[in-house]
């Protein structure tokens, strides 16, 4: 479906724009409201895509990292994040960093994660980490782009196709949720345990 961003069909996130600032920061200035929990949360706002995509595709498996600098990566191996050509022949991902999840943003009804809190879509971890790194990859290609509080920092960058696709996010929490305590591990195992198309490995490797 190549062509005109403005005609391709919204099923997520609206491909007709790459950054919705006032939403990115409408985030930023409520990180508690957003990020009830913390930390935890925005991890299973990420794995919630990972499961999206298992079920999708009859099962997955993502494992998520505890690194020492207080970042965490959630790595998948689904079909990638969707990208496609615009009519000139550009690269185009869907901007679901940058931009809201039309299914679940301002939706009262929206699914709850497993911590019992509204599911709100990537653009809240995005907005709400300091760098986020985004490895996408595709039948059709591989790319890496990064991020500050949820804006682009550099452009979609190809890096070499390894014969895999899938995903992987890797993002620094501002310190105000750095601070509110630490997720466990077997926490997160736990929660994550709660979606039935999805194995999740948790590893720590803060010690």
């Amino acid at each position: 479906m190549d062509g005109s961003t403005a005609s391709w069909r919204n099923t997520t996130h609206d491909w007709a724009g790459t950054v919705d600032v006032d939403h990115l920061t409408r985030i930023r200035n409520d990180p508690a409201g957003f990020a009830p929990g913390g930390l935890l949360h925005l991890v299973l706002e990420v794995v919630a895509y990972a499961a999206d995509e298992a079920e999708c595709t009859g099962g997955g498996h993502c494992t998520v990292a505890l690194h020492t600098d207080g970042s965490v990566s959630v790595t998948d191996d689904g079909r990638g994040t969707d990208t496609r050509l615009d009519a000139e022949g550009r690269v185009v991902k869907k901007p679901v960093m940058a931009t809201k999840d039309l299914r679940f943003f301002d939706h009262p009804e929206a699914l709850l994660l497993p911590d019992g809190r509204p599911r709100r879509g990537m653009s809240v971890v995005a907005a709400l980490s300091e760098r986020l790194v985004h490895t996408n990859r595709r039948a059709g290609g591989a790319w890496v782009q990064q991020y500050a509080y949820g804006v682009p920092a550099t452009a979609l960058t190809p890096i070499a196709d390894d014969g895999t696709t899938g995903t992987s996010v890797r993002f620094l929490p501002i310190a105000e949720l750095r601070t509110a305590g630490d997720p466990a591990a077997a926490d997160l195992a736990r929660l994550a345990a709660s979606w039935p198309h999805l194995s999740v490995e948790v590893e720590d490797r803060r010690t």
